[in-house]
């Protein structure tokens, strides 16, 4: 099992490496936001951040733009969002990246009322990025959304995205998972409708009301069960902490909290 921390996007990404390098984890989850890791700074940093991962023994998954809007109603906005999302995959790809994580599309604005033509530039959208990913020699890891987003929420909606599209894995995101389901049970279908095709993990708590990103254990999502149902799976791949708390100990805390879970002491 290899454990992650995603960088902060205000803060400067070489301060981000170094701290988590220091803090001992595996690698980095890049997350590719502005103002500090756009697209265009981390190209004109490449060689910089390919050292100083390199320095710092730490492996690198990138975490492509959350706030864009590939489906938006509105063409010139999608276009510009979808383009955004190929120019950061190009550059994930530079920076030497072979699993990148996606969010599905979200039916924002007037579009929860026209579900329909939200989905269908959903799905296009999934289609340019598989051709490009594949091309790149990539993986996509697509996340789970909370219900707000409208896809890509439940089980059953996310099976028919990995049926269209197989080459697609799963980022299962605890997170996002338990907002408005504090029983576990949209978690529990999750692993149980999708396990085969998780290739990735988030993982933070909260107290199912909003995605908190808390330290595990602040909050209602039942770890101690999920890491029982990964590891029933054989899981033993890429782990994020997503807990992002001032406080870096609560991350290092979170770490070995979920370690310890897959790998109780004798």
């Amino acid at each position: 099992m290899q454990f992650g921390a995603m960088n902060f996007p205000v803060a400067p990404v070489l301060e981000e490496i170094e701290t988590f390098a220091r803090l001992g984890f595996d690698y980095l989850e890049l997350a590719m936001d502005p103002p500090m890791a756009h697209h265009s700074r981390l190209s004109a940093d490449r060689k910089a951040i390919v050292r100083a991962l390199a320095a710092g023994g730490l492996g690198l998954v990138c975490h492509l733009p959350t706030f864009v809007s590939t489906a938006d109603l509105t063409d010139s906005l999608r276009r510009a969002s979808v383009m955004e999302m190929r120019d950061s995959l190009d550059v994930a790809a530079e920076l030497g990246a072979k699993k990148v994580v996606l969010h599905p599309s979200m039916a924002g604005g007037m579009g929860a009322f026209v579900l329909d033509t939200v989905k269908r530039y959903a799905f296009d959208f999934l289609s340019e990025m598989v051709v490009a990913a594949q091309r790149l020699n990539m993986t996509i890891c697509l996340e789970n959304m909370f219900p707000r987003n409208r896809l890509g929420v439940e089980p059953d909606d996310l099976a028919v995205i990995f049926r269209t599209f197989p080459s697609l894995r799963l980022t299962l995101d605890t997170g996002h998972a338990n907002v408005d389901d504090r029983r576990g049970r949209r978690l529990k279908r999750l692993v149980d409708g999708l396990g085969d095709r998780i290739g990735h993990l988030h993982f933070s708590d909260n107290r199912g009301k909003l995605d908190d990103h808390l330290a595990v254990g602040q909050g209602t999502v039942r770890f101690r069960d999920l890491v029982a149902r990964l590891k029933a799976l054989g899981y033993d791949d890429t782990l994020t902490l997503e807990v992002f708390d001032t406080n870096r100990d609560m991350l290092v805390q979170s770490r070995d909290r979920i370690r310890e879970m897959f790998f109780p002491p004798d």
